[in-house]
This record gives structure tokens, C-alpha cells and sequence, in this order.
């Protein structure tokens, strides 16, 4: 069984404790007000993912929810650490956080010489906004990632099921790499 860890990162009031929250099938005691996310909370779960074909595999999540306040940059470097992919949450209805998005993509992905398939960018629709499916104005280079939308209102199921598509392709590519490792060893 892998053990993944997966970085949920994105600006602030993006909703990506919600989306850690629901993922992780975790109840939070707190009411609706908004809390913003201090540092890091890291949720541990196991996930079915959709691998390569037909097969599901088990997967040991473990989900950092990663605070979207600049004031926390001189953690991220910690944060990044063995870290096997990573989900950019914004709202496409809040201009800055379009703008944001590339910052975030260089500063956890692009640094760590991530794959593309390690990286999933969930536009999330809060409840109320409305879901404009459009594609927002992303710089060319960010268009070849994964975009999928998320509104747990109307389908909470199918935002699982991305996760989970997401999931499988950041196992595998963490298969081929033991494997690639192992066969330079060997060699």
C-alpha cells in the first residue's frame, strides 16, 4: 500500500479546508464561520484511487491543508518536503486568486520538478456563486494541468471521484519512480 502526501495549497478563503474536510471524510465541531487555516492541519485517511485500468488500490492519504496567508511562506519549504503532489484550490470569481494561482503553481510544484499529472487545479464554487464552467484566463503553460471544478452542492460525489483519478495518477507516478530507482540500483 502507498503512502501518499498530498499539499492542498491555494489563496486564502479559497475553500480548501472545506474540500480537505470533505475529502477526508472529516467532521469539523466548528460552526460555518470562517476560520482561516493557521500553518498547516495534515488529515489522515485511506482512499481508494483509480489506478492504471480497471483496478482500485488502496492508498494511504495523508492531505496537508496548507494555510493561503503569505505571512506563512517561510514554512512552505517544510511543507514541501516528500511531498508526492499537489491540489491548487481558487475561485475563479475572485480576480486575485486567478492571478495567485501561477505563484503557487511555481513555488510548490514547478520547484520540486513535480510532473504535470502531480498536480490537479480545483476551481472551486462556493455555496450560492453560481458554477461558471468557463476556463478562467490561465497562463499558457498552466493549461496543460489537470482543471476539473468543484461544487460539493451539486456533485460532491463526482469532486471525490476526481480526487481519486488524481490520486492514481500521482501512485503511479510514484510506482514508476521506485521502479526506475530500483533498476538504476540493480544496474
Amino acid at each position: 500500500m502507498f503512502k501518499t502526501k498530498i499539499l492542498i495549497i491555494g489563496p486564502s478563503e479559497s475553500g480548501k479546508t472545506v474540500l480537505a474536510n470533505f475529502l477526508s471524510d472529516t467532521v469539523e465541531t466548528i460552526g460555518g464561520d470562517y476560520s482561516p487555516t493557521q500553518g498547516v492541519r495534515i488529515l489522515e485517511f485511506e482512499s481508494q484511487n483509480h489506478g492504471s485500468g480497471d483496478r482500485e488500490s488502496p492508498c494511504e492519504v495523508e492531505l496537508w491543508d496548507c494555510g493561503g496567508d503569505f505571512k506563512f511562506e517561510s514554512c512552505w519549504p517544510a511543507l514541501m518536503k516528500d511531498s508526492n503532489g499537489v491540489v491548487i484550490v481558487f475561485n475563479d470569481d475572485v480576480p486575485s486568486h486567478v492571478k495567485e494561482v501561477e505563484t503557487w503553481y511555481s513555488t510548490f510544484v514547478a520547484s520540486q520538478g513535480l510532473r504535470e499529472n502531480q498536480c490537479l487545479l480545483l476551481i472551486h464554487h462556493k455555496p450560492g456563486s453560481g458554477a461558471n464552467t468557463s476556463p478562467p484566463p490561465l497562463a499558457p503553460h498552466l493549461s496543460k494541468l489537470q482543471l476539473s471544478h468543484s461544487n460539493l452542492e451539486e456533485d460532491p460525489e463526482d469532486v471525490r471521484q476526481e480526487f481519486r483519478r488524481f490520486l492514481g495518477s500521482v501512485v503511479k507516478t510514484m510506482s514508476e519512480n521506485r521502479e526506475h530507482e530500483e533498476m538504476s540500483i540493480i544496474t
